[in-house]
């Protein structure tokens, strides 16, 4: 199993505004902090905010911030966003062109497998990932002269 580099960018995304929780950071703070494309962190930030995980507002002033505390956010709820789109194997697509579909047990047994990897990330909150990680917050906070101070 491979996760996408969405959902890769999905979780560091989050994990940063979650160690930076009362500012407002831009994106190319997580692009330098995560080695990541502001390109494709565009569009990942775009889908955390239409499903109520982050805010983002555009402009001079503008950054992100976590809609909800870290304890507030499932991270296979996060997983089952941005994976939701793409069949495990050739037998979930719909253009399966598998002649063994309808007699092959391994669809079911791959189900099965599925459904128990997002269970185990449905015990898993985002503040889980950070709190008393110092390492991470030591990669991920901003710096003392970079902090903006939170829109609230």
């Amino acid at each position: 199993m491979r996760i996408t580099m969405r959902t890769n960018l999905a979780i560091r995304t989050l994990m940063f505004c979650a160690v930076n929780p009362h500012l407002t950071v831009r994106k190319s703070d997580i692009a330098a902090a995560c080695n990541a494309s502001e390109h494709h962190l565009a569009q990942v930030i775009r889908m955390l905010g239409h499903h109520g995980f982050i805010d983002a507002t555009r402009g001079r002033n503008g950054g992100l911030q976590l809609m909800r505390p870290a304890a507030g956010i499932n991270i296979g709820s996060v997983f089952r966003i941005f994976e939701a789109d793409l069949p495990f194997a050739e037998c979930f697509s719909a253009s399966n062109t598998c002649p063994l579909v309808e007699v092959c047990w391994l669809r079911d047994a791959i189900s099965n497998a599925v459904d128990a990897f997002y269970r185990s990330l449905d015990k898993v909150l985002l503040s889980d990932l950070i709190d008393g990680n110092d390492r991470l917050a030591e990669l991920l906070r901003l710096n003392i002269g970079c902090q903006r101070e939170s829109r609230q």
